[in-house]
């Protein structure tokens, strides 16, 4: 009886140290910064904007979802984070997008992290405001 405890708890103590795995193997197909989103989908999609341009938009096609899941999308300014946003993934294929008010000081390098749930950084897009 010990013995068969003792490998129950050691084949349990190996399975708790395994790395966790994802339950969704998403893949970014389209990524990109545009001044609005008619119809689901992007519009004025560049990767430099005026500092008058008021808000941008990050529109995301995820794929590959098998369930349910969030990534979230973290807009930095200068490698600053100025916005996080959880955004719920619904299909095997889905389209989203957030949005994030420009203010006509904050000029120069801007880039946008999609993350899984775990944290890791599925794609990053970079932009300028000038």
């Amino acid at each position: 009886m010990k013995k068969v405890s003792l490998i129950f708890l050691l084949s349990m103590l190996c399975v708790s140290l395994l790395p966790a795995q994802e339950s969704n193997d998403l893949i970014i197909k389209k990524l990109v910064i545009c001044t609005s989103i008619e119809d689901r989908q992007p519009v004025g999609a560049d990767s430099t904007f005026s500092k008058d341009v008021g808000k941008l938009y990050c529109f995301t096609n995820v794929v590959g979802a098998k369930d349910t899941c969030n990534i979230s999308q973290r807009w930095y300014y200068q490698n600053e984070e100025m916005a996080n946003i959880k955004l719920a993934i619904k299909a095997k294929t889905w389209r989203t997008w957030s949005s994030k008010k420009i203010v006509p000081f904050a000029k120069g390098k801007w880039h946008v992290d999609v993350v899984s749930e775990n944290g890791t950084v599925l794609a990053t897009k970079k932009f300028k405001i000038e």
